[in-house]
């Protein structure tokens, strides 16, 4: 799977997230490797990192620094679903690494 300059907005998020539904996440993908700069909501600036397997799945590692001056950090695996329009739905598992606490859920559609 190609996620190569498709764009993608939170669908809904655990309350423990920094993200939200205003913004919008634009994947870079060369061969195997994903990144996308984020910006929005709370968050100042944020870059994700990602490996795509043959599956699809996103293996990534993020970090970004919010409005309060806090740099966080971790990771997320990511699963897709082709939605019957043909569009992605990504089903997310997260977790900080630092600066911020506890794991979660996110979901991501693709626009």
């Amino acid at each position: 799977m190609n996620y190569h300059d498709k764009k993608f907005k939170v669908a809904n998020n655990s309350q423990n997230g920094e993200v939200d539904e205003e913004m919008v996440f634009h994947y870079r993908q060369e061969g195997k490797i994903l990144s996308s700069d984020y910006s929005g909501a709370d968050i100042i600036k944020g870059h994700l990192i990602a490996l795509v397997d043959d599956n699809g799945i996103i293996e990534m590692r993020y970090h970004q620094m919010n409005k309060q001056g806090d740099l966080r950090t971790g990771r997320c695996k990511s699963r897709p679903e082709i939605m019957p329009n043909g569009k992605i739905k990504l089903h997310e598992e997260w977790e900080w690494l630092s600066g911020g606490e506890g794991k979660g859920t996110s979901t991501l559609i693709e626009i």
